[in-house]
């Protein structure tokens, strides 16, 4: 005979998603609109800028286009963008232009205090309780068992969260980490790792734009230990973004401070001919907000009653800017597998975690190639210049860093040859 259990006073709704940024807004959306009972926990009480990502290549619109996002909200939240330059230190300049000189739609800056939001904003339309201002204390997920179990308080992820004065418990059927690299629910799972690229420091922040409207491209411009990208989102405004990636200047953010960094690093940035370079010398409209270790891992994806999403289920170094296509499509992925879960489906939550390693790992090996040369300027310079001469690479190239083609054909041996060919 089972143990008798005293009463419990904890909500039960059927999931609860911890973090309320883009990828935990979207599960939330999905979800909620598949029926489910959900509950939202962020910890911040109303929007606020985080370094993040702005810069998303065509297929995180896509994704978002699936979910139903309305036409005028992508409208007022994203900025087209016509290409990303990469500019080598040598000065070769590698134009991405992810699949628009095939007609296709052009990358996007999003204006994150617009799109966060209007995520959350549908996701409460759809039925989602959203609860701002209440962190998560604790998670427990040692009485989890294989499957759904219907049962209060058998079986089901035990949450404490924190609103103001007041504690809150949750035993949900299912419990969704979308809270960021540092995550609670990792963390309590015991799948967090120690990042492949440990030690990098991102730095970001926005200015007015010179000339409002008048930027049609993004830049990444590398440097020897540290790159700098530029990219225009809606509201008049440029997003500066800046990796370290070097122990000099990580020594120089120790020693100075942010807004000294920020500042020689500017300095340091070549100046281009005919190139409206006002923004250098632009005072920030927000604060310089730091993300430290840039990137995070973890070793699996999904267990019983669990699973993450966003940048809580791993993410590399941006320098290629699939971070906010990863967090929606793993949303898109993630619901389906809790709508599978909390009906009936036993295997649902595991097959997550097999279909996001399908998805993602080839790219992150090409994401960690393209790391690999950036931390060798000369090869560096020599795959840019090639590159730049060579169409049909640079397209292909462009088109798997969207995650628009299969990332393994820029693994092909044939495509390797004729980038690093003399």
């Amino acid at each position: 005979m089972a143990e008798a259990r005293p009463p419990s006073d904890a909500e039960r709704p059927d999931v609860v998603v911890v973090g309320g940024g883009p990828a935990g807004a979207l599960v939330a959306l999905l979800v909620a609109r598949a029926g489910a009972s959900v509950a939202v926990l962020e910890r911040s009480p109303a929007y606020r800028w985080r370094a993040g990502g702005v810069f998303a290549t065509p297929a995180a619109m896509a994704s978002l286009r699936r979910a139903g996002v309305p036409e005028p909200v992508l409208a007022r939240a994203a900025r087209p963008i016509a290409a990303m330059r990469v500019e080598a230190p040598g000065g070769a300049v590698v134009a991405l232009t992810y699949g628009t000189e095939r007609g296709g739609p052009p990358a996007v800056g999003f204006d994150r205090s617009a799109l966060d939001p209007a995520l959350l904003d549908l996701a409460a339309r759809a039925g989602a309780e959203i609860r701002l201002g209440t962190g998560v204390e604790t998670i427990d997920l040692g009485a989890v068992r294989p499957g759904i179990v219907a049962e209060p308080g058998i079986g089901r992820p035990r949450i404490v969260a924190r609103r103001g004065d007041d504690l809150v418990r949750l035993e949900p059927g299912i419990v969704v980490g979308a809270d960021g690299q540092r995550s609670t629910l990792a963390d309590a799972a015991g799948v967090a790792r120690r990042p492949r690229l440990a030690g990098r420091v991102g730095l970001t922040y926005h200015v007015r734009e010179p000339a409002p409207g008048a930027t049609r491209d993004a830049r990444m411009i590398v440097l020897p230990g540290a790159y700098c990208g530029i990219a225009p989102v809606p509201d008049g405004r440029l997003n500066i973004g800046i990796v370290l990636t070097g122990r000099a200047w990580r020594d120089r953010l120790r020693a100075t401070g942010a807004r000294a960094t920020v500042r020689a690093i500017l300095t340091a940035l070549p100046r281009r001919d005919g190139e409206d370079e006002r923004w250098r010398a632009a005072e920030p409209v927000d604060a310089i907000e730091g993300a430290v270790p840039l990137g995070s891992r973890v070793a699996r994806r999904s267990g019983p009653g669990w699973l993450l999403v966003g940048d809580a289920a791993g993410f590399l170094d941006p320098f290629t800017g699939e971070g906010l296509h990863r967090a929606f499509r793993s949303a898109e992925l993630g619901a389906a597998a809790v709508a599978a879960a909390l009906g009936g489906d036993r295997l649902a939550l595991d097959r997550y975690d097999r279909s996001m390693r399908a998805r993602f790992a080839t790219k992150d090996l090409v994401s960690l190639v393209v790391q690999a040369f950036l931390g060798r300027p000369g090869a560096f310079d020599y795959a840019a210049r090639r590159l730049a001469a060579r169409r049909r690479e640079r397209e292909l190239l462009g088109l798997v860093l969207g995650d628009l083609v299969p990332a393994s054909r820029a693994l092909d041996p044939r495509f390797l040859a004729r980038v690093l060919a003399p």
